[in-house]
Formats: C-alpha cells, sequence, structure tokens
C-alpha cells in the first residue's frame, strides 16, 4: 500500500506575529515554522496502516526551507520518502492552487492508495485543501475523520467520522481515496534520535511548478490588507443594589450595545 501524507509548514503559535510593509501578511523571515498539527495525526494515521497493512508512506509539502523542515521531521518519525514542490509562483496560490499542485505531485509520482491530510491548517483553517485535492484527483474522499481502516482485499477504506453534536458516522469508501484526519484522532509519536540520523540518508525529491507541468496555478482570492482589530473595549462599573444594577445594565445593552 502506498500512502501519502501531506504537511503544511506553519508559523509556530507561540511566535510574535508582526504585518509585513505591504500588508497582505505576516513577516515571515524570524518565524519558525512546524507542521500543522491536524497534519500530526494524519501522519501517525498512514505510519500506522503501513504498520498494519505494509508498503510506504510518503510524505507531500508544498514550499521553500520552511517546507523541507516539516517534511524532513516527517522523515524522521518514520515516512519512507519525501517529495517538496518549491517555486515562488506557488507560494500564495491560496487553497485551489495548492490542491492542484500537489494532484499534480501525487499523478507525477504514480498515484498512489490513499492521499491523507489534516482536516484543516492552524493558519487558514478553511479545511478546503482536502477536498479540492480529492477533486482534482477524481478520487473519493471523507472529512474529519477519527479512524481509518483498509481492506486491502476488496480495496476498501472504512471510515468513522465525527460530526457535530457527538455523532460518528461510518462510510466506506473505494480505493484510491483521500482523507482529512481530524484533531485528537490517534497519539503522533515523536521523532527518536535513531530516526532522526536515518531521515538524512532517505529520498527526498524537490519540483517545481514547470516540474510538474503547471504553466499558470490559478488562485481564488487576492489578499488586499491585512490589519490587526482595534481594541474598543472598556469597562464601567455600575451602582446601586442589585436590582438597580440589574436594570440600568439591560438598559445599557439595549440602547447602548443594542445587543437586546
Amino acid at each position: 500500500m502506498k500512502i501519502l501524507s501531506c504537511i503544511k509548514p506553519v508559523a509556530d503559535p507561540a511566535s510574535r506575529f508582526v504585518i509585513n510593509d505591504s500588508r497582505t501578511w505576516i513577516k515571515t523571515h524570524d518565524l519558525t515554522f512546524v507542521a500543522s498539527e491536524a497534519d500530526n495525526y494524519a501522519l501517525e494515521e498512514a505510519l500506522r496502516l503501513r504498520e498494519k497493512q505494509g508498503g510506504e508512506v510518503v510524505v507531500l509539502s508544498l514550499g521553500g526551507d520552511e517546507a523541507a523542515k516539516v517534511l524532513r521531521a516527517g522523515l524522521a518519525v518514520g515516512a519512507d520518502r519525501a517529495l517538496q514542490i518549491s517555486d515562488e509562483k506557488l507560494r500564495s496560490v491560496g487553497e485551489f492552487g495548492t490542491a492542484e499542485a500537489l494532484a499534480r505531485a501525487v499523478e507525477k509520482d504514480g498515484g498512489g492508495d490513499l492521499v491523507l491530510a489534516g482536516v484543516q491548517s492552524d493558519d487558514l483553517g478553511t479545511g478546503a485543501t482536502g477536498v479540492l485535492l480529492a477533486e482534482f484527483l477524481g478520487w473519493a474522499h471523507a472529512t474529519v475523520a477519527i479512524a481509518v481502516d483498509v481492506d486491502p482485499g476488496t480495496r476498501t477504506v472504512r471510515v468513522q467520522r465525527e460530526l457535530e453534536g457527538g455523532v460518528i458516522e461510518t462510510v466506506e469508501l473505494p480505493l484510491p481515496a483521500v482523507i482529512t484526519v481530524q484533531y485528537g484522532a490517534n497519539q503522533p509519536r515523536y521523532a527518536s534520535l535513531k530516526g532522526i540520523m536515518a531521515a538524512k540518508k532517505k529520498p527526498f525529491v524537490s519540483w517545481t511548478a514547470a516540474d510538474l507541468g503547471l504553466a499558470q496555478v490559478e488562485t481564488l482570492f487576492d489578499t488586499k490588507e491585512l490589519v490587526v482589530p482595534e481594541k474598543k473595549s472598556r469597562v464601567e462599573i455600575l451602582s446601586g443594589t442589585p436590582e438597580e444594577a440589574v436594570t440600568l445594565l439591560v438598559e445599557k445593552l439595549r440602547k447602548e450595545a443594542k445587543v437586546l
């Protein structure tokens, strides 16, 4: 079985974020990048499936040095090889362009049985890339998975999905398929010293947009301006008896805040 696990590099949440001069995004040159959290659960699920079914796990990411870093971390925890899509024209293509580039990379690498990704990224959080990737590949897909079980004999995958209100839905899909994995679906493993050393010798391939046949990559939106929310909060202490304070509070909520 061949499983591809997508990893998105995102700025470490502990970083101090500063808007860039063009006000279109944050300054990234001083930031530390890590794998988006949900993608760690997807990779762990991929590794567990390989241990159960055999085959290989290929980690896949789009980006420059930050993508290379998270890919090598993926190799260190047990992935067999890495595919990097690195091209400046792909840096700000959004979910649509990212999904198209990832699909081209999957196809160039000969396809596979499963593509796993986190349910959403820690920075934009739209949850759209995995679904778009499935559409570009023409594969079946399932989202918010908390358990994945493959039956090689019937070429199907059974997925448990976590829905609203604590409802668990079980669906069965034909392979190949794309699955996005929910936060907390498992317990991701840590890289050992042996794994870190072994990662240096594992295959690592980097492709450009031209290598993938992407002469022009479409994006669905442009960022016009990024601003920090203006602080407008104020505190007012209401005096009087509890009954008088409640009456005054309701009046202010109705006439000043206009929320009642």
